[in-house]
This record gives structure tokens, C-alpha cells and sequence, in this order.
């Protein structure tokens, strides 16, 4: 298990690095003057060379590199030019909201989709599978913020369950601040369990076809138990897989919902610092958001090892 460990670990740090090299370079490469572009095209040269001092965007490129990333290091990510406040400051006011979504839209897709799988699986070729599979892929086909808008209409406009938009603030209470994320979840949740679903339905058909099972089937084992005890467990690599890459692109991917329900999460962070030209915030919150990405794959891979001990005795 240990050599497993460092294995995934060391992994981890080469890919991390590596992406930290890319997204670096991205930003060097970009046609035009950092400075200049954070300005705008009317600002003096005086005011670029001075904003270009302050970035130290006059040093070499591998020592500017290297105080980068040693400034993520230290979680020192630099110093907003538009809000004039440190970038871990507002990472720290947006993930409040970024990351109880993902995590609301990640339970409620797994809740959807590994009972639709199974139920599919459990009737492979009948009328269940084929409806189960066929509303699975109008939600694989239809793009969240369309679902977002839909949502949006019936049950914010019409019923007025919930708000259309905005944040309460986690200060009005756990109830007004969950209730604003509510239709943001649902619309992030369906169109990933739909995926999810069907990942499920197909990894258990080809678990249920394995002749230990027809075995277990034919010792007088309740359908229930095979299911249940043999056939998901070993069903759980594949959904795994799945569920993490979910929860990163959930954490990281939240840029149209966000906006559609004005939500002050991550996302929208990227998206208005975009517009703003504000490339220190950018480059840090891509980086940050790039390890996170990192961090959730490498649990998905260290549970590979808890769901099938024999992963282990290979490393």
C-alpha cells in the first residue's frame, strides 16, 4: 500500500508541476503586453512600465517562474490589480459558494444516477432499460444552462419556490443560503447524472455477465444480494472514474451557471477578471482550480486501492 501511495503521489506532483508550466507559459505567450492590456491601450508608458515593475514582469522568465510558484507555494497568489486586494482573499469569498455547490450538485447526481443504473442494468433489453437509457440521453444532449433556464422559469418565476438568483450569504442562515444553490445544483447535477447513470448501467452489465455471478445466481443467492454485495462493488472502478472527473469539472466548470443564476462563486471570479483584463487573478484561480482538479484524482485513485484490494498488491 505504501509503494501504491508514493507511486499516486509522485504522479500527482509531476502532473501538477507540469500544469503549472503550461498555464504559465499560456499567459507568456498571449500576444500583447501584459501591462498594457491590464491598463487598457490609453494608459501612458509611464503607467505600463510602472505596473510592469510592480508584476515584475522586467525580470528573467525563469525567475519570474520560480517566484510564482513559490508564491503559490506559500499561498501568496499576488495582488488583484482591479479590487486591490490579495487574489486569496477573494478566493477565499468565492469558495464558499463554489465549493457547497459542487458538493450539493455531486451528492444529488450520485443519488440520481446509481439507482437509475442499476435499475437499468437489473433489466437489460425491457421496457425499464430502454426508457431509463433514452431519458439519460436527452439529459447527456441538453446543455445545463438550457436546463438552468427551464428550471429557472417553472420553479422560480411560476411556483416561486426559490429565488431566480443572487446569494443569501452563509450570515442569513444555512437554510436561505442552501436554497439559493438549490436550482444551481439541480441544473449542474442532471445533465452529470445522466453520464454517471450510464456509465453505472454499462459497468454492471458487464460485471452481471461474469460467471461468477451467474455461480452466486445458481447457489439460490437473492437477486438483491448479488447485486448489492458482488456485482456493484465491482462495478465501482469505472463510477469512481467518473464521479471524480464529475467533481472536478463541477468545482472547475462553473463558469455558465454562475453567471446564469449571478452567483459570486469561482466561476464567475474567472469570467469577470477575464473581462477585466486582471490577469494576476486569472493565472492564480486557473492554477488553483488546476490542482484541485489534481487533488480529486488523486483520491479517486487512492480509492481504487479500498475498492479492489488487488490493485495494491500490483504496485
Amino acid at each position: 500500500m505504501t509503494a501504491y501511495l508514493l507511486k499516486r503521489l509522485s504522479i500527482a506532483a509531476i502532473t501538477l508541476a507540469m500544469a503549472s508550466m503550461v498555464v504559465f507559459a499560456v499567459l507568456e505567450i498571449l500576444p500583447g503586453d501584459p501591462a498594457r492590456l491590464m491598463l487598457g491601450f490609453n494608459a501612458s508608458a509611464e503607467q505600463v512600465e510602472l505596473l510592469r515593475t510592480q508584476l515584475g514582469l522586467n525580470d528573467p522568465l525563469i525567475l519570474r517562474y520560480l517566484n510564482w510558484v513559490g508564491g503559490l507555494l506559500t499561498l501568496d497568489f499576488g495582488r488583484s490589480y482591479t479590487y486591490s486586494v490579495p487574489v486569496l482573499e477573494l478566493v477565499r469569498e468565492r469558495i464558499v459558494v463554489s465549493l457547497p455547490l459542487a458538493l450539493m450538485a455531486l451528492v444529488l447526481s450520485t443519488a440520481i444516477a446509481i439507482p437509475v443504473g442499476i435499475y437499468a442494468a437489473g433489466r437489460r433489453g425491457q421496457a425499464g432499460d430502454t426508457i431509463a437509457m433514452g431519458t439519460t440521453q436527452i439529459g447527456v444532449a441538453v446543455p445545463n444552462f438550457w436546463f438552468a433556464l427551464l428550471l429557472i422559469y417553472c420553479f422560480a418565476v411560476w411556483l416561486r419556490w426559490v429565488p431566480a438568483g443572487g446569494f443569501a450569504g452563509w450570515g442569513a442562515g444555512i437554510w436561505p443560503a442552501l436554497k439559493s444553490l438549490i436550482l444551481p445544483a439541480v441544473a449542474l447535477a442532471l445533465p452529470q447524472a445522466a453520464i454517471l447513470a450510464r456509465v453505472t448501467r454499462q459497468a454492471l452489465v458487464e460485471v452481471l455477465a461474469e460467471d461468477y455471478i451467474r455461480t452466486a445466481r445458481a447457489k439460490g443467492m437473492p437477486w438483491r444480494a448479488v447485486m448489492w454485495r458482488h456485482a456493484l462493488r465491482n462495478a465501482m472502478i469505472p463510477v469512481l472514474t467518473i464521479m471524480g472527473l464529475q467533481f472536478a469539472f463541477l468545482l472547475a466548470g462553473t463558469v455558465i451557471i454562475e453567471n446564469v443564476f449571478y452567483l459570486p462563486g469561482l466561476g464567475r471570479l474567472i469570467f469577470q477578471a477575464i473581462n477585466q483584463r486582471d490577469l494576476i487573478v486569472v493565472e492564480s484561480v486557473v492554477m488553483l482550480l488546476v490542482a484541485a482538479v489534481i487533488g480529486v484524482n488523486l483520491v479517486v485513485d487512492l480509492s481504487y486501492a479500498a475498492v479492489d484490494p488487488r490493485l495494491r498488491g500490483r504496485e
